[in-house]
């Protein structure tokens, strides 16, 4: 009876044991666990071997049933053969994780192999995206991916419209920038695909501005006057939809197309009327040393739909997405990685502001929620849809030569994935 006592514990345990496993690991390792289990079994009654240790003579598995035998209560002996089960079962676990990492640190894991191929990793951004600037200069990406033999290389673009031009011709394999640009990239028939979005646009990070001593004073007082901004960019949409506000549209002004450090100093020089920024242009409280005064910026046309009307999106090389997805995830972790280092930075310098001047403490609440929040998103559907409001409005324009479908699959990765650790 004690026998069969002990036989039903053990399997009972076993079954639950392996359907727990079977549950939580995938299928490729569960088999593998299974094996180790079995091994750290046989090892922990290797290590009770003395419990079936015959005596001065006769049948061993007599003198087992005798050892295991618990007329009244369970035996001393029943207790170690119990604890020795589950010794094995956490040394099973313990093998596990050395064969994993022994396959880590032998490059045999599918971000080794992904890395190998590839060999290096082109990566391009714009002058003034945050994100990716903290990445490049704390070499995040390098420490994570050099030891698989894969280099990282650096290209700074002057637009996001060229840095998606130079995803498709192969320049680079991945990039960020504004949301616009894919519009008149896709209309173009480039190749990209976008991958991820930043979580928040900086409300104040995009501004019509004029110089300090111009006659204009509202958006009404654009009318006929010389306005630069850069053709095809986030700019322009932003425009647009300025001008919508007191019933002006772009036939109503004189356009110049600059890109933005074509356009500052012709700015400076009073050569051009108004001019539509983006960060690190924009005079923001943080780059208040540049010319100018704000108009109108982004939280004063879109209001609380400034991420999603104005999205600063992160994009790849179709390949990157289809035969590189684990590599693709590493990134995307440490762009996230990054951006969260960055808004920590500014949370705690606006404390230190905030210790020696009055600022706002609404400022201060909004810079310490966002700093402990994903700095990048999955793509979803409102982001998709405010792109394609976009990408209507400029066909309804003539400025694309045909309608694009934003959520095409080829052009866009609608994911769950959090690229979070």
């Amino acid at each position: 009876m004690n026998s069969r006592l002990i036989n039903r514990l053990l399997k009972s345990t076993g079954q639950k044991f392996f359907q727990l496993q079977k549950s939580l690991l995938p299928r490729a390792v569960a088999s593998r666990f299974i094996v180790l289990f079995c091994i750290g079994l046989v090892l922990s009654l290797a290590f009770n071997i003395h419990a079936i240790a015959a005596p001065e003579s006769g049948n061993r598995l007599s003198a087992l049933m005798e050892q295991l035998s618990f007329p009244k209560k369970i035996s001393i002996r029943v207790w170690e053969t119990i604890g020795l089960f589950i010794a094995g079962i956490f040394f099973s676990i313990v093998l596990d994780r050395w064969f994993s990492n022994r396959a880590a640190r032998s490059g045999n894991t599918p971000l080794a192999e992904q890395a190998r191929q590839l060999k290096q990793l082109k990566i391009g951004y714009p002058e003034g995206m945050t994100n990716l600037e903290v990445l490049r200069e704390r070499g995040l990406l390098e420490k994570q991916l050099r030891p698989y033999g894969l280099t990282v290389t650096w290209s700074s673009f002057l637009s996001a419209s060229s840095l998606i031009e130079a995803l498709s011709n192969g320049t680079i394999d991945f990039c960020g920038g504004g949301g616009t640009a894919s519009i008149f990239s896709q209309a173009a028939d480039h190749l990209f695909v976008r991958v991820a979005k930043e979580k928040y646009t900086d409300p104040k990070g995009q501004a019509i501005l004029v110089l300090e001593n111009s006659p204009i004073q509202t958006l009404a007082d654009l009318k006929h006057k010389k306005i630069a901004f850069d053709l095809g960019s986030s700019s322009h949409y932003v425009l647009i939809k300025a001008l919508a506000k007191v019933g002006l549209d772009l036939s109503d002004i004189e356009p110049i197309y600059l890109t933005q450090p074509e356009a500052l100093p012709l700015f400076r020089r009073g050569e051009i009327d108004a001019w539509v920024n983006w960060v690190p242009y924009a005079a923001t409280q943080t780059r208040s040393s540049y010319p100018g005064r704000s108009i109108i910026d982004l939280e004063s046309i879109f209001g609380d739909n400034v991420s999603n009307e104005v999205p600063t999106l992160y994009y790849a090389i179709p390949e990157l997405v289809r035969d590189y997805p684990d590599l693709l995830k590493v990134i995307l972790e440490e762009v996230n990685e990054a951006g969260a280092w960055a808004k920590k930075q500014e949370l705690e310098a606006a404390k230190r502001l905030a210790e020696q001047y009055e600022i706002e403490p609404s400022i201060v609440d909004n810079l310490e929620k966002r700093s402990i929040e994903r700095a990048i998103i999955p793509i979803d559907d409102l982001t998709l849809n405010a792109l394609q409001q976009q990408a209507n409005t400029f066909r309804d324009l003539r400025l694309i030569p045909k309608r694009v479908n934003v959520k095409d699959g080829t052009y866009s990765l609608q994911t769950k994935q959090n690229w979070t650790y």
